[in-house]
């Protein structure tokens, strides 16, 4: 999965224990790998997937807003005009010994996902 290196930091901290998708895995996910986008541009853990949370934006921000990680101005920018949101909520986060180039991590990848992809 791919998220902003500022929200990495986050997660990596604890501070963040919710990542908000405007959409969500088709198959059941327990782990979740974090690439961290440009400028980091390399694999730096994974994370748990405790739950996964659905509503509207207004209920999510609701149930999320303590473990966000982010400003409610941000998560509203970011759901405008949505009617649905998604939270997954991060059980535990393991960071990796060193950051990992992706074309080493997943040689079968040409370039990062845009939001997520299923590894094997």
């Amino acid at each position: 999965m791919s998220i902003k290196p500022q929200f990495v930091e986050e997660i990596v901290k604890g501070t963040k224990t919710f990542e908000f998708r405007k959409a969500v895995f088709k198959r059941p996910v327990s782990k979740v790998v974090v690439y961290a986008s440009l400028p980091v541009g390399k694999v730096i853990g994974e994370f748990t997937v405790k739950k996964i949370h659905h509503g509207t934006p207004n209920e999510i921000w609701k149930a999320t807003r303590l473990g966000s990680g982010i400003t409610e101005s941000y998560f509203n920018e970011y759901f405008e005009g949505k009617e649905k949101a998604f939270a997954i909520e991060i059980e535990s986060f393991t960071p990796y010994e060193k950051e990992i180039p992706l074309k080493e991590f997943a040689p079968q990848l040409k370039a990062p996902p845009q939001s997520y992809c299923y590894l094997s």
